[in-house]
Formats: structure tokens, C-alpha cells, sequence
């Protein structure tokens, strides 16, 4: 434990309290996310150390999703996907002059969200890596396969999920074809002239500044060539009339909204937004007063924030346990570890005990500097929302490009990939393709291939993946039930929109 306590310098809190107050004003500007603030203040972690660089970017993601509640409540504009319910009850309690009070409650419900879910995170996660330390490269490939199965129910349709999966797949297979991995040492997908600079593939960091960073900006830009932006101010009105005693009889509310975040979180890919929606239809369908609930109602607040900050702890358990991304968030963090020469999975907390508990220790004290800044300041907090943008995106581009460039010690080429790939995101987004699955599958497709490879080579046959042990027959079941529940939820939105259509 002494040796924890030396890491914890004075330098490490106040990163932390730094994290959390850029992570509030990423969160509460329209179109700019936690995910976007992670990306972006990446490649600064480099020159920070692995300590201090996870202080940092726990305070960024802790920050980013709380902010989200400001535009929501004041604006009725989500700040971050996940907080689309929090408009349904927090904007009418604003026009009602209670901003101020919907915000309070939104705090309170998100520090205890945030501060459960680190517990469960603490609890889970160790057993979780050590069971899964017993997988061979055969569970390890099927582990990754649920995981892309994942894409597809993650989708608003399905089958573009599966292509903007399989796209990012083919992305990560861009490179030479590693001996080490079990290739031949050739390079494929490329032209020759590029050879020299993609002989290793893209680089992780420039393509996800470039697709949650640059790509974000030029969609804001054009929503503002179209006048998208200005015309709205903040009021608060004179009903603050905040007090702790609204929580009274909602207590079950808060905790059970809670635990439903943190197990929505658990699930890689599934998102924010269904934590919250769930959280919010579970609160409505049990709350004794569910008719309030969409025109002002405390309660669908605290259901809304709670589930959506208790994301933090469930969506890195399966990112430090199996080394799968719980969400588009927790993809970026990968960079970290990246960056700092670690990988994260099954042997990431046995071996590196002491980065695990300054991870829970930032996670916790990154709660309570958001509790303390936004409770406290949230007046002075919330008029970030009016910041002009053409002031705010150019520094943002400026920092895009720096960190692009500094990330491998000056090639040039890395800042080419982070325009190529904001571009990319700005145009699949325009057709209609999805970010976060071509993402996933950049990221898990290189991997998918070594353990595939290396299954094969140990066995020489195709019927190792289908072998009799335990845990491979567990996890077909899940890649089987995952793949059905994606049907299924498809045909459903499917009938659906059929039957809104107009005949």
C-alpha cells in the first residue's frame, strides 16, 4: 500500500481535478463529447507517464459524461448521447425557472452513479481477469468474435453495423503480415508508393483523433454554414430551491438506475443511451407518480444521470479484464495503455497491481471533483455553452494536429492519417455508416487474426474452435444469443418503422 501512496503525488490529484473540469466543458458544448475531449488530449499523456496520463484522461472521461447534463437541462440539446432522457424532464423544469434545480439533482445522482459503479468495478474486475488468465488463443479469438457480434445489435441498422464493422476490420489489416503473428512477412492492401509509410498499418492514435476528433468538427462546421448555431441563452430563473430531501423516498430509484448503468456498461458496445433509456422506462414504469415523469420530474433526472456516469466503472471492466472496449470512450483509452507500452486483458491487473489502484483511486477522486465543481459552480459552468465556436474548434484542430505529429516523435505521415480518417468519419457519417463499429473493428480485427492464426497453428484444424472445453462452449452460446438478439432487435425496428411509415 506504501507504494501506492508515493504514486499518489500532489501533481497526480490535480491532473485528475484538470481532467474532470475539461472533460464538464467538452460535455457541456453541443457536438463535442467525452469521447472527442479522450482524443484529443491523448497524445499529451505521452509526456505525463502512465500515472498521471490515466489521472488525466479518468478525469477527462468522468467530466465529459457529466457535462453532457448542461446543454441537455438548459438547452434540450443531449451533450453526450447518453444523456437524451435527461431533456425529457430537465429542460421543462428549466423553462419552469428551475435550472438550477435540475442541474443539482442531475449532480448528486451522477456522483453516486459514478462512485457505485467504481465499486463494482473493484470488486468484478479482478476476478473477472483472473478467471479469463486460464483462456487459450481459442477462447481469446471467440472472446473477440462476441465481441464484433456485438456491432451489429449496437446499429441503428443492422446490416450497415456489419459493413461499418467489417470495414474497420479491413482497415486494421492494412500492413505487413507479421512473421511474429504468423504471417508471411509481405505487406497487403496497399499501394507500393505507400509501402514506406504503412509498413507497420495506421497508427491507433491518429486515426482515433482524426474520426472522433476532426470529424466531429467538420460536421459542427457545416450545421453552422447552415446557421445551426447562436440564437439560444442561458436562464436559470429564480427556482433554484434545491435541497437533499428531494431524494428522500427515490433512494431505490438512484441505486437501482445505478446498477442498471453499470451493468449496460459491462456489455461492450451496447452504449450510453441504452443505459439511461432503460434506467428512465424502468423508473416509469415502477414510480408511483410516472405521470409527471416528461414534464418535469426529479425522479426521471436522478434515473437518467445515475445510470449514465455509472458507464464509467462498467465500461472498463471488460477493458481491463478481456481487453474488449466497453464503448467508444474506453476504445481511446486503449491509446493510453497503447502509448505507455502496455497491453490491457486477462494479465493487466496480476501484473500491473499498482497502475489498477491508481486507476481506482483517479476514478473515485475524479467523481468527487466533478460533484464539487458543478454543485458549486454550476452557474459559472454552464455559460461554456456559449462559447462561439469558430473561437473553440480552430484551438481544438490546432491540438488535433500537434499530438497527431509528436505522437511517433515527428512523422509527418501520422498527420496525413488523421486527416484522412477525419475526413473518412465526416463521410461515413454523411452516408449514413457507423462510427462506433467501424471502430471497434479496427481495433479488435488485428487481433482477431493473431488468435485465429495462432489457434490454427497449435492445432492445425478448424474443429479447435470447436472443441469441448467449458469455457469455448459457453462463449458460443453468447456469440449465439448475441447474434439472435441482434435479429431479432432488427426485425423489431424494422416492423416498427413500417408500421410509422405513411401507407
Amino acid at each position: 500500500m506504501l507504494d501506492i501512496l508515493s504514486l499518489l503525488d500532489i501533481t497526480f490529484f490535480l491532473l485528475a481535478a484538470l481532467g474532470a473540469l475539461v472533460g464538464i466543458v467538452f460535455g457541456a458544448i453541443p457536438g463535442m463529447t467525452a469521447t472527442m475531449a479522450v482524443a484529443v488530449c491523448l497524445p499529451l499523456t505521452y509526456a505525463l507517464g502512465l500515472n498521471h496520463g490515466l489521472a488525466l484522461l479518468l478525469g477527462l472521461y468522468v467530466g465529459g459524461i457529466s457535462g453532457g447534463m448542461v446543454p441537455a437541462v438548459l438547452l434540450n440539446i443531449p451533450g453526450t448521447p447518453s444523456s437524451i432522457t435527461t431533456t425529457f424532464d430537465g429542460f421543462p423544469m428549466a423553462q419552469k425557472g428551475e435550472g438550477e434545480r435540475a442541474l443539482r439533482v442531475c449532480v448528486v445522482a451522477s456522483l453516486v452513479g459514478g462512485l457505485i459503479s467504481a465499486a463494482v468495478l473493484f470488486l468484478f474486475a479482478p476476478l473477472l481477469a483472473e478467471f479469463s488468465i486460464k483462456f487459450s488463443y481459442v477462447e481469446k479469438f471467440l472472446i473477440i468474435l462476441l465481441a464484433l457480434t456485438v456491432i451489429a445489435s449496437m446499429s441503428r441498422n443492422m446490416l450497415v453495423g456489419i459493413f461499418s464493422g467489417v470495414l474497420g476490420i479491413w482497415l486494421s489489416l492494412i500492413g505487413t503480415y507479421s512473421i511474429s503473428d504468423g504471417g508471411n512477412g509481405h505487406t497487403r492492401l496497399m499501394f507500393d508508393f505507400l509501402e514506406p509509410y504503412l509498413f507497420e498499418g495506421f497508427s491507433l492514435l491518429p486515426v482515433l483523433i482524426g474520426i472522433f476528433g476532426i470529424a466531429t468538427i467538420l460536421l459542427e462546421a457545416e450545421e453552422g454554414i447552415k446557421g445551426g448555431l447562436g440564437g439560444k441563452h442561458v436562464k436559470f430563473g429564480k427556482g433554484g430551491g434545491f435541497s437533499f430531501g428531494i431524494f428522500k423516498g427515490r433512494l431505490t430509484n438512484l441505486v437501482r438506475s445505478s446498477f442498471i448503468g453499470t451493468f449496460v456498461g459491462m456489455l461492450p458496445g451496447v452504449g450510453g443511451s441504452a443505459a439511461s433509456v432503460l434506467a428512465y422506462t424502468q423508473e416509469k414504469n415502477l414510480s408511483r407518480d410516472s405521470d409527471e415523469m416528461g414534464k418535469g420530474a426529479p425522479q426521471g433526472l436522478i434515473a437518467s444521470e445515475s445510470a449514465n456516469n455509472a458507464l464509467t466503472g462498467g465500461a472498463l471492466i471488460p477493458l481491463l479484464s478481456l481487453g474488449i472496449p466497453g464503448d467508444s470512450t474506453t476504445a481511446v483509452l486503449i491509446g493510453a495503455f497503447t502509448l505507455q507500452g502496455i497491453q490491457v486483458g486477462p494479465l493487466f491487473i496480476p501484473e500491473n497491481a499498482d497502475t489498477w489502484y491508481v486507476m481506482m483511486t483517479a476514478l473515485v477522486f475524479a467523481n468527487i471533483v466533478m460533484f464539487f465543481l458543478m454543485f458549486y459552480a454550476i452557474k459559472h459552468i454552464a455559460k461554456v455553452v456559449l462559447v462561439p465556436k469558430y473561437i473553440l474548434y480552430p484551438i481544438i484542430v490546432m491540438m488535433c494536429v500537434v499530438g497527431a505529429y509528436a505522437i511517433n516523435y515527428g512523422i509527418m505521415f501520422d498527420v496525413w492519417t488523421l486527416l484522412i480518417f477525419g475526413v473518412l468519419g465526416y463521410l461515413i457519417q454523411k452516408v449514413g455508416l457507423e462510427v462506433a463499429p467501424l471502430i471497434i473493428g479496427f481495433i479488435l480485427g488485428g487481433q482477431a487474426e493473431i488468435y485465429f492464426v495462432k489457434s490454427l497453428e497449435s492445432a492445425g484444424s478448424y474443429g479447435i474452435f470447436f472443441t469441448k472445453s467449458p469455457i469455448a462452449v459457453v462463449l458460443w452460446g453468447l456469440i449465439a444469443a448475441s447474434v439472435a438478439f441482434s435479429v431479432i432487435m432488427s426485425l423489431k425496428s424494422r416492423a416498427h418503422r413500417r408500421m410509422e411509415s405513411p401507407q
